[in-house]
């Protein structure tokens, strides 16, 4: 390792506090510095190279140092790089908002701005709210799936059910309601699921305000995955009940379930949708909650009536993220990213076969451009996700598997030819776990 790497390891372990992270183990198992990124490739300061697939936690669209994308914020960055977003407004994000409401399933079509996906589920959690306050109803709960992950923010953490995020904070969250999430990809299980939807909203569905579901894959719940099937379902029982629908898009959004939207497979529009990660092509922090004329004119009204909604974020509708963020609209629409893709998922699915003959392999799942193979895991203590992480880098190709799920979200740059080598890496370490 070259001296300047050991130099920034040793001065990031003296001061930065790395997110999902026991610092603990940085006593053994040492930080690489990446020294550069280019296309789907991470670089550090050996120049050792490695394939990016999980997309630098689910953002990076397009590969690393786009050159499309780097002109544009380039150009932008002479222009203007942030004003205050309360009583002005700017080229750029007028743009993107008019191309996301002509881009995502009907009826969406007011735009609020925010900068991570955990705030686009707070303005939405909150926007739901306050709407039926606004309108005269008292409506303190909400209602999510089983085995869900919203974000990390006390609202967000609170529709969560991840246990490892949760159970610490449990005593100063907000209440709410778990129903099932339907328990495979069958029409069966969303069926199952849907009923015991429907037995909950007979009982409490008077004070519920909203239902916030991952449309089709629960990412950061072991890439669980269902049918579209109960979208639909859950979208009747929400109107029938006066109950908004929130899609949570944040991860699944933008061509990663192979539709530009999840939601799409279902023929449904939701009341939010909440939008981030691949929003700006994994280069800027940027979300935005979209929603319906109906609920914005709930919160329209003279200013002593206080219905306004008041929520703000320091860097809302930033010109440099909104930038990034057409630019990525660009790349989708020019080089017909959803399309192309379908050659690279059928590819996946040829891929994951050899999963399915190992022995400690549970399950393989697909959505898309999304996938995991689930193992057996009779050693619950043992961390899998740890070696199967380093002896993927070893091998060039970074994955961060969640538990005893390895999962591949890469990159839509990434070809055929790097797909089957990702793959490898992860069916060589699949099998070089001993006594597993």
């Amino acid at each position: 390792m070259q001296e300047n790497a050991k130099l920034l390891i040793d001065q990031d372990l003296a001061h930065i506090w790395h997110p999902c992270t026991q610092m603990k183990d940085h006593e053994v198992i040492p930080l690489i510095p990446i020294r550069r990124g280019e296309g789907a490739y991470l670089f550090d300061f050996d120049d050792n190279s490695y394939i990016d697939a999980v997309s630098s936690w689910w953002v990076n669209l397009f590969g690393h140092c786009n050159p499309y994308i780097n002109q544009k914020i380039k150009e932008q960055v002479d222009t203007l790089e942030h004003v205050i977003f309360a009583g002005f407004t700017h080229e750029p994000i007028i743009k993107l908002s008019k191309r996301l409401c002509e881009i995502t399933p009907p009826g969406l079509s007011k735009c609020f701005y925010a900068d991570n996906g955990s705030s686009a589920i707070e303005v939405a959690l909150k926007m739901s709210f306050q709407y039926h306050k606004n309108r005269g109803e008292k409506r303190p709960f909400f209602v999510s799936l089983e085995n869900s992950y919203h974000g990390e923010t006390i609202g967000a953490l609170s529709v969560g059910d991840v246990k490892l995020y949760k159970e610490v904070f449990e005593g100063i969250l907000i209440q709410t309601l778990q129903t099932p999430v339907p328990e495979n990809q069958t029409e069966e299980a969303a069926e199952v699921a849907a009923k015991a939807l429907e037995t909950l909203l007979n009982e409490r569905g008077y004070e519920i305000s909203a239902l916030i579901i991952e449309p089709l894959v629960q990412c950061a719940g072991g890439m669980h995955m269902y049918h579209p099937l109960y979208i639909s379902l859950a979208r009747s029982l929400c109107d029938k009940h006066g109950i908004h629908l929130i899609a949570d898009e944040i991860a699944v959004g933008f061509g990663r379930t192979g539709t530009m939207f999840a939601c799409e497979q279902a023929g449904v529009s939701p009341d939010f949708m909440a939008l981030s990660k691949g929003l700006t092509g994994g280069y800027l922090p940027l979300s935005v909650v979209l929603t319906t004329n109906e609920i914005y004119d709930a919160f329209y009204c003279d200013y002593h009536e206080l219905k306004s909604f008041l929520h703000s974020h320091s860097y809302t509708g930033n010109p440099l993220a909104c930038c990034a963020a057409n630019a990525a609209l660009d790349i989708f629409e020019n080089e017909h990213i959803i399309e192309k893709n379908r050659e690279k998922i059928a590819f996946i699915k040829v891929q994951l076969e050899r999963f399915k003959a190992l022995a400690c392999v549970k399950e393989v799942r697909q959505t898309g451009m999304i996938a995991a193979v689930e193992l057996h895991q009779k050693d619950t203590q043992r961390r899998v996700n740890l070696e199967i992480f380093q002896y993927a880098l070893s091998k060039g190709v970074l994955l961060r598997p969640l538990g005893n799920v390895v999962y591949f979200m890469p990159p839509y740059i990434l070809t055929c030819k790097e797909i089957e080598m990702m793959m490898d890496a992860a069916y060589e370490a699949i099998v070089s776990l001993k006594d597993f």
